[in-house]
């Protein structure tokens, strides 16, 4: 916890005004380290103030403050930081940090607050670049910087990159990127205890908010951004193909157990009759498989499918498991063995369109003796009858009210 007024000399008068107007925010500013510096930005849980900030109105000065405290309190760099690595070169920071703002933004204005203008909003993000028109409150209950990072990209595929609808928004908005990855990235269990914290600090500070009745704390709770505790869908995929690919020790007629020769050979020299024989445990050196079948419909954009493919291969790897890698659409279009020593590995150009058939893939995984089958699709196609002896997981973007008949179903939105 830090001093509002001794770290930063330019951002003081603004932050002693939230402490009157805002309790949520003041509560949240007081977790957050406020610096001068050669800019004004958001590094992991630092917020530095540059001329910039210095030359603004003093009611500009106050939004734009509250503006970087709700990109640390909703942990935007630590998040970006954590997709960037899964992701790599494929992750688009500034796109990132465009979604970031909008929601941000859109929350401080319905809060009544002024922000330096032209100023990236939710609202207009979404009307000029996907065309859907939704109310302010009704967009941060349905946004969260992931889903909409994931939307933007998908809405530039085949245009080279940000162009089209979301430069031009860019360009119109004047906007410039200000969250810097967080850093120390990596640390899964410092990133998790983290997280915590501020759902903690969060929830205590929008309650107060509330109670108060004034500030980003009215509304606060609608913010569909705002960590909650929830299992993401990473765990959910490494718990289930972990459970699938252990296999317990397999009795083995071909040789005794060592309690068995122990008791033979006892009953032997006191000799009494020899106990009835007990099969032994056979050694095992199977390598488990697991099948990954990619829907190449064109449903999943290529930026959730890098993320997924860089979990599955991580997965394959730790465990040791053989992977086969089927690219379908109404059949079976590709077909890769990948195996556990192999660390390099490049998801192939996919086919795009065709229709949906999931039956040749689970008889391919069927006769492949695979311990897990994960179908990366839209589930628009007949699953077929539920194969026995295989743990099948279906993973779906924005599954909303999806259902399936048989399998696990993973959200990769949640």
């Amino acid at each position: 916890m830090t001093d509002l007024a001794s770290h930063s000399r330019r951002a003081g008068p603004a932050l002693r005004v939230l402490v009157e107007t805002d309790p949520a925010l003041a509560a949240l500013s007081l977790w957050c380290d406020h610096r001068d510096g050669a800019a004004t930005r958001t590094n992991g849980g630092v917020i530095t103030y540059g001329p910039d900030f210095a030359n603004l109105a003093r009611h500009e000065q106050i939004g734009l403050a509250a503006h970087h405290i709700l990109h640390v309190s909703l942990r935007h760099p630590a998040r970006l930081t954590d997709l960037q690595s899964r992701l790599g070169a494929a992750f688009d920071a500034e796109l990132y940090n465009l979604a970031a703002d909008a929601l941000v933004n859109q929350a401080l204005v319905l809060s009544d607050y002024a922000l330096p203008r032209p100023a990236v909003l939710l609202t207009d993000l979404l009307l000029d670049v996907l065309g859907q028109d939704l109310p302010p409150d009704v967009a941060l209950s349905d946004w969260d910087v992931d889903r909409l990072y994931h939307a933007l990209v998908k809405s530039t595929e085949g245009q080279g990159g940000k162009s089209g609808k979301v430069q031009t928004y860019v360009r119109e908005r004047s906007f410039s990127p200000d969250i810097d990855p967080s850093p120390g990235g990596g640390d899964d269990l410092a990133d998790e205890e983290a997280a915590a914290r501020w759902r903690q600090h969060l929830a205590r500070a929008l309650e107060a908010g509330r109670k108060a009745g004034r500030g980003i704390g009215v509304f606060g709770h609608r913010i569909a951004d705002v960590p909650e505790p929830r299992i993401p869908w990473e765990v959910i995929l490494r718990r289930t193909l972990t459970q699938a690919v252990t296999v317990a020790p397999q009795p083995s007629t071909r040789r005794p157990s060592r309690r068995w020769i122990a008791g033979a050979a006892e009953a032997t020299l006191a000799g009494t009759p020899t106990p009835g024989f007990e099969p032994g445990v056979r050694h095992l050196t199977d390598v488990p498989r697991i099948v990954v079948a990619l829907d190449a419909s064109g449903s999943i954009d290529n930026a959730r499918l890098a993320l997924f493919w860089a979990e599955v291969t991580s997965i394959a790897r730790r465990m040791r498991a053989e992977l086969h890698l089927l690219v379908f659409d109404d059949d079976i279009r590709h077909h890769d063995r990948i195996i556990p020593a192999q660390r390099t590995l490049a998801l192939p150009v996919l086919p795009r369109g065709g229709g949906t058939a999931f039956v040749p893939v689970v008889q391919k995984a069927l006769s492949l003796n695979a311990a897990a089958l994960v179908v990366l699709t839209d589930l628009e196609g007949d699953p077929g009858p539920a194969p026995r002896g295989l743990t099948v997981i279906w993973a779906v973007s924005d599954a909303g009210p999806l259902q399936v008949p048989y399998g696990r179903l993973i959200d990769l939105l949640h």
